[in-house]
């Protein structure tokens, strides 16, 4: 039995990845923006061990859910599956001062592992959109440029890729991935979509609980159990050390080398 944290686990794929590890017999601690969603989380999934709040767009409850997460783990397996999508038509900034899809989808994620004991392994969720991202380090978060929400999302979920490979790297004894889930029939992802919601779980829930050879390699960008290649620039150590140094100056938090 493994122990796992799922954050963004209310619905969607972050709920279907949760019941799945809840129904192989393994410990799960879910995650919920706050206390209505947790509660209906908790009547939905009541075989997680727990169901922990904080809203991932303020650095200060994401660090909240870092020492409540603390106390509920340790764990074997962090898998961060929150995230918003780019469909908003107008910037959005947080009452940290940071564009909402940034803080939630790349800050959120570091500043968690950064506040938390290394786990065994550890899933990042990412996009196929990531093909289409491109980091511009003078203005990650479109302060100065035209508001673009999909190109956002695309470089956020670039940004989630590189930041897997930085920790990979960085961490040799965690097994880190990033997983792009697919195109799955979810409220962010629509009803056209062309992925089964048990699909865009199932590589997630593999990486977290099997001792399979092939899950236990850190490193890659995979899509249904299948390594890929990622966005060029994820692989560019410039930028994952650039990214790496730009979260640590908005957190205040260093991710050491091991």
């Amino acid at each position: 039995m493994s122990s796992v944290f799922v954050t963004g686990s209310a619905q969607g794929i972050g709920h279907e990845t949760a019941r799945a590890l809840v129904h192989a017999g393994h410990r799960v601690v879910v995650h919920a923006r706050d206390e209505r969603r947790a509660a209906e989380l908790r009547a939905s999934l009541p075989g997680a061990a727990a169901v922990l709040t904080g809203d991932l767009a303020s650095l200060a409850s994401t660090r909240s859910l870092a020492s409540a997460a603390a106390e509920a783990g340790p764990f074997d397996t962090v898998i961060h599956n929150a995230g918003v999508g780019g469909g908003s038509s107008e910037r959005v900034t947080t009452g940290d001062g940071l564009e909402q899809i940034f803080q939630v989808n790349v800050v959120a994620p570091y500043l968690l592992t950064a506040l938390s004991p290394r786990p065994a392994r550890l899933i990042l969720l990412t996009s196929g959109l990531e093909s289409a991202g491109r980091l511009d380090f003078g203005d990650l978060t479109f302060a100065n440029r035209a508001w673009d929400g999909m190109q956002a999302y695309s470089d956020s979920k670039l940004m989630d890729v590189a930041l897997a490979f930085a920790l990979a790297r960085r961490w040799p004894d965690v097994v880190v991935n990033a997983v792009d889930p697919g195109w799955v029939r979810t409220r962010m992802g629509g009803p056209n979509a062309t992925d089964a919601l048990p699909d865009g779980a199932e590589t997630q829930v593999w990486l977290a609980s099997s001792d399979e050879p092939e899950a236990l390699v850190s490193g890659r960008y995979l899509k249904h159990r299948v390594s890929l290649r990622a966005n060029p620039a994820a692989y560019d150590l410039d930028v994952q050390d650039r990214l790496l140094d730009v979260l640590a100056g908005i957190t205040g938090e260093t991710l050491h080398h091991s």
